[in-house]
């Protein structure tokens, strides 16, 4: 049991952690974190639960919002860990710590680069490295499709590998599906970029509005609209292009508002004439 405050109420640590991950879907990234560095216990284990969420979240909020905090939270969450048996959480860190490597890598300069042009080679090898690493250390199902998820997003944005990272997707899907919607949500999302790419629209579709559920139903708000401007380009691809600019339109309003910087930037360029789905020309530009 834990307090999250002598003099107001005490509540089951869970019940805290998964309030504030509710809260981050929903693009509160700031108001969750207030709540878990208000949440006070005296177990070392909770208070490494704690740090370990907050990480994940500040992370969120770093892809969404542009801003670079995850950092300084992993670091807090290194010492909340330090001689402490907790085989789950210390996964958790390290499939955080995995995905800021792979943002940090994967957008430069506030621009996505795609491929292996302009980018370390020793640095992208130990980033593969280690997300295979994390698919053979995952302690369950879920963990480990999430593990490959992120293979497969190294495989495809990182190496270019677009084949090899289909497969990796499709293992994510199942373990997704076995429980997890969000992992679901992220799989299709990225199996229906594959389907785009080879002009199977259809498939396209029906695997980005699978996406688009998926994701409101688990109460993701910026995946969720991450999501309609990927319909949008359905919309501009079948030729119809008031549904493309209504959609954008609001992605861009809702995006702007929450403070998801990046995906109204995305939803602005794309009402512009920008495919989103389309990697840049020229990466060393």
């Amino acid at each position: 049991m834990t307090k999250t405050s002598t003099h107001h109420a005490s509540l089951p640590l869970p019940e805290v952690i998964a309030a504030a991950r509710e809260l981050a879907r929903a693009g509160r990234w700031q108001r969750a974190l207030r709540l878990l560095d208000s949440t006070v216990t005296a177990e070392r284990p909770e208070r490494a639960a704690l740090a370990v969420a907050a990480a994940e979240i500040a992370l969120e909020h770093d892809w969404f919002g542009g801003t670079d905090t995850a950092g300084a939270r992993i670091a807090v969450a290194d010492v909340a860990l330090a001689g402490l048996t907790e085989p789950a959480a210390r996964w958790d860190l390290e499939f955080v710590r995995l995905r800021r490597a792979y943002f940090r890598i994967l957008v430069r300069d506030g621009r996505f680069r795609f491929g292996p042009a302009g980018k370390d080679p020793a640095e992208t090898a130990e980033l593969r490295r280690r997300s295979e690493e994390l698919c053979g250390q995952a302690t369950d199902g879920v963990r480990r499709g999430w593990a490959r998820m992120y293979l497969g997003l190294i495989l495809d944005n990182v190496f270019a590998e677009r084949e090899a990272a289909r497969s990796h997707y499709e293992l994510a899907l199942r373990a997704g599906e076995s429980g997890d919607d969000l992992l679901a949500r992220e799989a299709l999302r990225h199996l229906g970029d594959h389907d785009h790419d080879n002009l199977d629209h259809a498939g396209a579709l029906e695997r980005w509005s699978r996406a688009t559920a998926l994701g409101a139903r688990a109460g993701n708000v910026p995946g969720t609209l991450s999501q309609q401007l990927l319909l949008a380009v359905l919309a501009r691809d079948g030729g119809d292009e008031p549904a493309a600019t209504a959609l954008a339109t609001e992605v861009a309003r809702w995006a702007e508002a929450m403070g998801a910087t990046r995906l109204a930037t995305q939803a602005t360029a794309f009402l512009t004439g920008t495919d989103p789905t389309a990697p840049p020309k020229n990466n060393d530009s």
